[in-house]
């Protein structure tokens, strides 16, 4: 009742009834009606309030009207249980067990997102969240008396419904608070997996940006003829950004919505305006090639589009748009013209397969494995030693796996350099030379090592624990993983995949497989985290002033939407992280918020990407 200074929760407890709590600002709240017993339904109307109230499914989180929550770390996977064993009086802000929640959970009339600490010793609070505000509210009567034992002290007996008309007032709704099904926890999981590089293992990502440009660079000039002029010029790091698409007929690198729309492109590397866009592409800004690719992206990996378009989606490939670019600009300046057809791309493409060929380790080959054995300390990073302890307690409790696209040789000498000699104690199961993303999709037997050499195919019943293995399956692997988790009789596995590769870690397992994935952006530390301090130190060869936000995209004069990528993180990811130190340090079973479909940035942590706060 706005106009007597009170705030009224309604909190959903069963589909057959409702609760109504009342409270002046620092009074004790006061239960005004009680849940109805089936023979006072028939006095309901429920009909008149389906278009405000769903009391059913996942609409029952809509009528917490305002909350505060502090996510301590120790109660979050209780709170079903304490929510259900305690009073239905009891209401959604009582989270943490040991102690009273601060007073302006309960007084502030604002939104605030200041970060709230547990004072208990042993207790942990993550990131902020919203305090109760003065609503704007409306109100549906029931459309008959209640008996006299079930009416409201308000307004002479008819008990009122107050909710918001828009969901900005919190971003925890009852059905996450009564069934944790819009949280994520490690411990959750009877198997879970990771990527190696860029994901448990961390590059200097700048020093190997250079390195890779030099070296294809210098290869398309040696080895394929293509005057040097620009492909000779140093990296410049601005132009570089994941997640763009090469049209490798029309000579032009694209940024896309969500929808598929070109929102940004270039020719070569000289910036397109929207005018030139349409020219290419039509009034809508469309191609039917990247129309088809959004609705499915596999189609560009090895099917026929891979033809036509390739999107550089990790740091090995990310100088392919600006060697690309560089050539295109080469040949136009030599014709005077725009060419209007070109075949530059397989000439990149064989300078990046020679540079990372499998064989080329053991042969010192291609320049790049060469740098890296001579001077490891320059191109990779030593695992934190909280990263440490945290991978080895999640393999006491969990079942562990490693699938990695490296071969097994390489992968061994990063590992050994990032984690020490005893990785492989690490995972219960080794993949290497995995082909993402076919390896979720595909049936490639899995093939025997002997050493690093390749051997005899294998079924899936041939695989063993703390085997190492190439290439393979996941249909395989989840047999094996199925036999080594211990899980309840007749049940699968719940599994778990992490990597940084959009596609191949986060898209492809989530799109394809029962797996849920975790993505690993470094972006979001480089182009800065809401109230977090968090910095990255190869943040020039991230950031591009260029191109934008990496989770952005131009729509307009001054206005940005999310970018596809964005997109799909929230679509297909349950968190998304910089690294994933920001996970060691926490116990395992620490509850994060996850994404969902109403709520843009929660899934985020440690705090949303600065460019999506302010868009």
């Amino acid at each position: 009742n706005k106009s007597l200074n009170k705030c009224v929760l309604a909190n959903v407890f069963r589909p057959v009834g409702f609760a109504v709590t009342s409270y002046t600002p620092g009074t004790t709240p006061q239960r005004l009606a009680i849940s109805f017993p089936p023979a006072a339904q028939s006095t309901v109307s429920w009909t008149s309030m389906k278009s405000s109230v769903k009391l059913l499914g996942s609409g029952v989180g809509r009528l917490v009207a305002a909350t505060r929550r502090a996510s301590c770390s120790h109660s979050e996977a209780s709170v079903v249980a304490t929510l259900r064993s305690t009073a239905k009086a009891t209401t959604v802000n009582q989270r943490c067990q040991q102690y009273q929640p601060p007073v302006h959970r309960s007084t502030v009339a604002q939104i605030s997102r200041e970060r709230v600490n547990c004072q208990v010793a042993s207790c942990q609070t993550v990131g902020g969240a919203t305090t109760l505000r003065q609503l704007p509210l409306f109100k549906r009567p029931l459309q008959q008396p209640l008996p006299d034992q079930y009416r409201s002290s308000i307004h002479g007996g008819v008990a009122f419904f107050s909710i918001a008309s828009r969901r900005f007032y919190s971003r925890y709704s009852a059905t996450r608070i009564m069934t944790g099904t819009d949280t994520f926890s490690f411990a959750d999981y009877d198997c879970v997996g990771f990527d190696l590089d860029n994901t448990l293992l961390r590059y200097r990502i700048g020093n190997m940006m250079e390195l890779e440009y030099e070296i294809v660079s210098r290869f398309l000039v040696e080895q394929r003829g293509y005057d040097g002029r620009h492909l000779l010029k140093p990296l410049d790091k601005d132009f570089l950004q994941r997640g763009l698409i090469i049209d490798f007929e029309r000579g032009n690198i694209l940024k896309l919505d969500p929808d598929g729309v070109i929102r940004q492109a270039t020719h070569g590397t000289k910036r397109m305006a929207d005018e030139e866009i349409r020219a290419y592409y039509g009034d809508d800004q469309r191609w039917e090639v990247t129309n088809e690719y959004c609705r499915n992206m596999l189609v560009a990996w090895n099917g026929p589009l891979s033809e036509r378009i390739r999107t550089v989606l990790d740091y090995f490939d990310i100088c392919g748009t600006l060697l690309f670019g560089r050539i295109i600009d080469t040949l136009d300046e030599d014709a005077h013209e725009r060419i209007g057809r070109y075949n530059v791309w397989p000439d990149v493409l064989d300078g990046l397969v020679y540079m990372y060929s499998r064989d080329h380790f053991g042969s010192n080959i291609g320049g790049y494995f060469e740098a890296l054995k001579a001077n490891p300390e320059r191109y990779l990073q030593k695992a934190s030693p909280e990263l440490l302890t945290w991978l080895r307690e999640l393999k006491k409790h969990k079942t562990t796996y490693l699938i990695t696209g490296s071969h097994i040789d390489f992968a061994n000498f990063t590992a050994s350099y990032a984690f020490g000699q005893e990785w492989p104690e690490l995972f219960d199961v080794i993949v290497g030379f995995a082909k993402k993303p076919g390896f979720f999709t595909a049936a490639k037997p899995f093939v025997r090592l002997e050493g690093h050499t390749e051997t005899e195919p294998l079924t899936a019943g041939q695989l063993e624990r703390y085997g190492v293995y190439t290439q393979g399956n996941w249909r395989d692997l989840t047999v094996l993983l199925g036999k080594i988790a211990h899980t309840a009789s007749g049940t699968s596995p719940r599994m778990l995949y992490v990597g940084d590769n959009l596609i191949q870690d986060v898209y492809t397992p989530n799109k394809y497989t029962t797996a849920d994935t975790v993505a690993i952006v470094e972006e979001m530390a480089a182009e800065g985290m809401r109230d977090c301090d968090a910095a990255h130190p190869d943040a020039p060869y991230i950031v591009s002033k260029f191109w934008g936000s990496y989770f952005t995209t131009r729509a307009g004069p001054g206005t940005e939407d999310a970018s596809l990528w964005a997109s799909l993180i929230k679509q297909h990811a349950k968190i998304c992280i910089p690294s994933m130190d920001e996970v060691a340090k926490y116990p395992l079973d620490h509850c994060y918020n996850c994404f969902t479909e109403n709520v843009t940035c929660n899934g985020y942590y440690p705090a949303e990407p600065l460019k999506l706060v302010n868009n």
